[in-house]
């Protein structure tokens, strides 16, 4: 007999050779139907496969996630499985599961096309309701590899000739008369893949990653526990390309990116320009509030730095590196760097600048914490390939500040921070975030005794701000422990913005210290903080978030004043000119065209308030006003209209402030 621990702690008795499954059906039939896999001793296991001996279980439902990345996974072998009955010259290679679906790596010399999917969709839905098996076998390295051979599977017989060592054996899991190398676990049989799945689209792949090797045809697909959950999925999709930034900043006039340029830097246009303008300066005013000081510090610093710091040995691959020296000869004449040169970098991010200002005279006890904010212009060598819109640049602005305290004050210090990030958030319309606790990566600067101590020194500051958090292992900065703060857009998405990293490694390594209240030279505790992160990144964002539409504090243009006719120019004009002087960003619209062409045009580019004028508003010194996504008209006076939209204009901080 064997005794297993469910999760509510009750333990019971099965003969030997039981399977979960066996175990599911003891508790309900309903349950039974349900499961999926099981978890035993923390592992996942095979529905179906037989117990080893004593052991703690649990049972995997879709509605775990555990649950779902199975679902993925068996798409992806029955995908597999459907490409190769259709198109018996195709060749199976690797096929993971990833974030929201999964892919399958296919070696054929016809390509594939999305016109192929519809195909191979039903082929895949008729496997499902073939209801085969899914049988776990175990073979030897050796006797595997001559039977993927034999069927004309060489890249299967290569990964198994890499990556399993002589003599160990391996599974494979069948499916009907189809077959794959697989770890597993899987699914009982294909008739518990829900049919909710869709394929999304081809690229190409190399095999393993290098480009020296051949071309494969990778095929993407998502799949879901049922199909609600997929047709939601679908509709969020649908929404981001309607929200794409990058669409709607060609329409919106916001910015560019160009070749003249490096890859990943933006021209940002006048209205572009406006927003991030209008967010700089509340958050400006948000750090003086706070007890920031603002800073500026150099692009360029010389390599000894980088290396002192370690960043040099980090990210030196993705640093920009200039030559330090003067070029001789005539112009015209090819420049050649002389070997002696010394080597200076664009600044990929802030810190150690932050140290040399901390370092300019001497400290006390009493001085800290100081907290010093830069919006700092740094650089990064991104691949090619990872560059996305402004979402990811290799020129960026960072809302970055550190704050330089004594080891008493990281509660306090990460309590104000915590408040100010969830109070800045809010005022962006963000209400969802959640906190991650990253801690030491394998690679990583200082003692096992410092990361002790920066990480209960975090985790105890975490916990005293009362905000749920999670634990991220490996995930933490190579210098400190970290939290993360991860925002959920209006369409579900979750993005990573915010940070607060704890260091004693930097101020260490840079001779930062201040005098104590014994008169002993000690090391600061430096925090390395940010609440939007990327200037760039946080703006495309909203653009998303909003779909282009800001709300009025952000929009680049408030108002449009459109006339109906030539005749109230002259008042549209008045208008204009009273909205612009009590600080509103306001356009006229004066062109003989119809009222209603103008109130689409306008709409269309998303501008949040019209304010229609004409003969009658004229003589009445009226206003009427449409609000964007909105087909009412408001009839105010000039006054009454001015001194409501200048209210409603005001960022959220100022109007607050007006409220107190």
């Amino acid at each position: 007999m064997i005794k297993v621990t469910l999760p509510d702690g009750a333990v019971r008795e099965y003969e030997d050779g039981a399977r979960p499954y066996d175990v599911a059906v003891s508790i309900s039939n309903s349950l039974a139907k349900k499961a999926l896999a099981a978890k035993v001793d923390g592992e996942l296991f095979d529905l179906m496969r037989p117990l080893e001996g004593d052991a703690e279980l649990a049972l995997i439902t879709a509605k775990d996630p555990e649950g779902l990345e199975l679902i993925r996974h068996d798409a992806a072998h029955v995908l597999a499985q459907a490409v190769q009955a259709l198109y018996p010259d195709t060749q199976v290679t690797i096929g993971p599961v990833i974030d929201d679906g999964f892919y399958y790596d296919f070696a054929r010399e016809e390509p594939f096309s999305s016109e192929d999917f519809e195909k191979i969709e039903k082929k895949m839905a008729e496997i499902v309701d073939a209801d085969y098996p899914i049988i776990r076998e175990v073979w030897q390295k050796e006797d595997a590899i001559e039977t993927f051979k034999s069927i004309g599977e060489d890249y299967k017989a290569q990964i198994i000739d890499d990556i399993i060592p002589p003599g160990e054996p391996i599974t494979v899991y069948k499916q009907g008369d189809w077959y794959d190398l697989c770890r597993g676990p899987h699914l009982p049989s294909t008739g518990k893949l829900p049919k909710a799945f869709k394929l999304m689209k081809l690229a190409g792949a190399y095999w393993r990653g290098d480009s020296k090797n051949e071309m494969l045809q990778r095929m993407y697909g998502t799949a879901w526990a049922n199909e609600k959950e997929l047709k939601a999925y679908l509709h969020r999709l649908e929404e981001a390309e309607k929200r794409d930034h990058r669409k709607l900043a060609t329409q919106l006039d916001l910015f560019h990116l160009d070749g003249l340029a490096a890859a990943g830097s933006v021209f940002w246009h006048p209205k572009g320009f406006q927003v991030w303008l209008q967010i700089e300066a509340y958050i400006r005013r948000r750090l003086a509030e706070a007890g920031y000081d603002e800073i500026k510090t150099p692009q360029l610093m010389d390599s000894a730095q980088w290396e002192k710091s370690g960043h040099w040995g980090k990210y030196r691959e993705n640093m920009f590196i200039v030559p330090d020296f003067i070029p001789e000869g005539d112009e015209g004449v090819e420049i050649s760097v002389p070997e002696d040169a010394k080597l200076m970098a664009l600044k990929p991010m802030n810190c150690p600048a932050h140290v040399e200002v901390f370092k300019s005279g001497q400290k006390s006890y009493r001085d800290l914490p100081l907290r010093m904010a830069e919006f700092g212009c740094c650089h990064r060598n991104e691949p090619h390939g990872a560059l996305h819109g402004i979402m990811r640049v290799r020129q960026f602005t960072q809302d970055d500040a550190h704050i330089f305290c004594r080891e008493d004050q990281i509660i306090s210090e990460t309590e104000a921070f915590c408040a100010l990030l969830n109070s800045v958030y809010a005022d962006f319309g963000f209400e969802d975030v959640a906190v991650k606790l990253s801690t030491r990566p394998d690679v990583r600067a200082g003692s096992d005794e410092i990361w002790d101590r920066a990480e209960k020194d975090l985790e105890d500051a975490i916990k005293a701000t009362g905000l749920p958090y999670e634990i991220m292992p490996g995930e933490g900065a190579f210098y400190g422990p970290k939290l993360e703060f991860q925002l959920t857009d209006a369409i579900g998405r979750i993005w990573q913005c915010g940070t607060l990293q704890l260091d004693f490694v930097l101020p260490e390594r840079l001779g930062a210290e201040y005098v104590d209240e014994q008169g002993d030279k000690v090391r600061p505790v430096m925090l390395h903080r940010a609440i939007l992160g990327s200037m760039e990144r946080f703006i495309g964002i909203l653009i998303e978030e909003h779909a282009g539409a800001f709300p009025l504090w952000l929009a680049p243009v408030q108002v449009v004043v459109a006339t109906i006719s030539e005749n109230s120019d002259a008042y549209a004009e008045e208008v204009a000119e009273e909205l612009r002087a009590a600080g509103l960003r306001v356009e006229t619209d004066l062109r003989s065209e119809k009222i209603n062409y103008k109130v689409r045009e306008h709409s269309v580019q998303k501008v949040p308030v019209i304010a229609v004028v004409g003969a009658r508003e004229a003589e009445e010194r009226k206003l009427a006003l449409r609000r964007f996504g909105s087909r009412a008209q408001e009839i105010v006076s000039l006054d009454d209209g001015r001194e409501m939209l200048v209210n409603e204009a005001l960022a959220p901080d100022l109007k607050r402030d007006e409220n107190a």
